[in-house]
């Protein structure tokens, strides 16, 4: 079987890394495209997954993303056309979905925030499979055409699949001098690139100040971009630390006391490693965080004297893990979209 993945921000990397390891592993042949933006090429070294480089970021005005869109669009279609793809899969690519549509390639997307309207509207409709978290309630799905049998939904984060063979690598500190007696805290700013984040959030930038000037704290701080990273830079605190390149944050987060981010992806790792972690995300909630927030694994912060510093005790183990077979399987079946495929919302 061919498969193609599309790969358009850091933490799609961290998703398909087990499936494409499952997939090569079981003979089948998969390509990659990947989209220029924040840490996505860096991580994709850092994996030793090649990948075809094809379009960037359009930037933050709706004008540069509907350019970067149709280019990407355009070049996706003279990329994959003659290649026999047998199936497509992306994680909140729209690009991907719309291109195998167009050339009659069955595709499945997966996501697990809900309310990116245009990106779903685009992608849903255009995929064979729209594969999410059971948390989703499915009727906030509905008006992007993902719906039975189109939609299907699986128990836990998908942190839990891909992080499932993960153990951290403590060499991740070396290159700074760790005191082990401050408290270890990981830090990853808003996305404020994304059309559903359009209002800066203050909040953010009060916790880095707070936590920067902590003399009890390791403030890691992970940008998204370039932009973050010289903001980061020129603020210059003390307890700040902050890396050049990508690195290997899954274990960054492992070995953390705390996590503080206003984004998705990293708050849900955090609860899946079983470290605790505070959302400063200041759009609307999605189900995924909603379920969290209710079962007491990730804690909505409103003040930055709220945070609890202290050393997490290395024994306490409340991770998750799950079989990213299962997550696989439930993506590869676009290829029968006539088949009954059962979804499942077991905890």
């Amino acid at each position: 079987m061919r498969v193609w993945v599309d790969m358009t921000a850091s933490a799609h990397v961290l998703v398909f890394r087990p499936l494409i390891q499952l997939l090569r592993r079981r003979g089948d042949e998969v390509e990659v495209t990947a989209r220029e933006y924040a840490q996505t090429l860096q991580l994709l070294e850092l994996h030793g997954i090649d990948a075809e480089v094809i379009g960037r970021h359009g930037g933050r005005s709706r004008l540069g993303k509907a350019r970067s869109l149709t280019s990407r669009l355009r070049a996706l279609r003279r990329w994959a056309r003659r290649r026999d793809f047998d199936v497509a899969l992306a994680h909140g690519s729209h690009e991907l979905t719309m291109t195998a549509h167009r050339l009659g390639i069955p595709s499945s997307t997966t996501f697990d925030y809900e309310f990116a309207w245009l990106q779903h509207q685009l992608g849903c409709r255009a995929a064979t499979r729209v594969v999410v978290p059971a948390a989703i309630p499915p009727e906030r799905l509905a008006r992007y055409g993902a719906t039975p049998p189109k939609l299907l939904q699986y128990p836990g984060l998908k942190e839990e699949y891909y992080l499932a063979d993960f153990e951290p690598d403590r060499q991740v500190l070396d290159p700074w001098p760790i005191d082990p007696g401050r408290v270890l805290v990981v830090l990853r700013p808003p996305p404020d690139v994304s059309l559903y984040h359009r209002h800066s959030n203050p909040l953010f930038p009060r916790t880095l100040d707070a936590l920067g000037r902590d003399e009890r704290v390791h403030a890691f701080v992970l940008p998204r971009t370039e932009e973050q990273r010289e903001f980061v830079r020129g603020l210059d605190l003390p307890s700040v630390i902050l890396p050049e390149r990508a690195v290997d944050a899954q274990s960054l987060i492992a070995l953390a006391d705390l996590v503080v981010s206003a984004g998705g992806t990293m708050n849900r790792e955090a609860a899946a490693l079983g470290v605790p972690v505070y959302t400063t995300y200041g759009g609307r909630l999605g189900g995924v965080d909603e379920a969290l927030i209710s079962e007491g694994r990730l804690v909505p912060l409103t003040d930055p004297r709220a945070l609890d510093l202290r050393k997490r005790d290395p024994a306490a183990d409340g991770r998750v893990r799950r079989d990213p077979a299962e997550m696989l399987e439930l993506l590869l079946s676009a290829r029968y979209p006539a088949a009954s495929t059962a979804s499942t919302s077991e905890p």
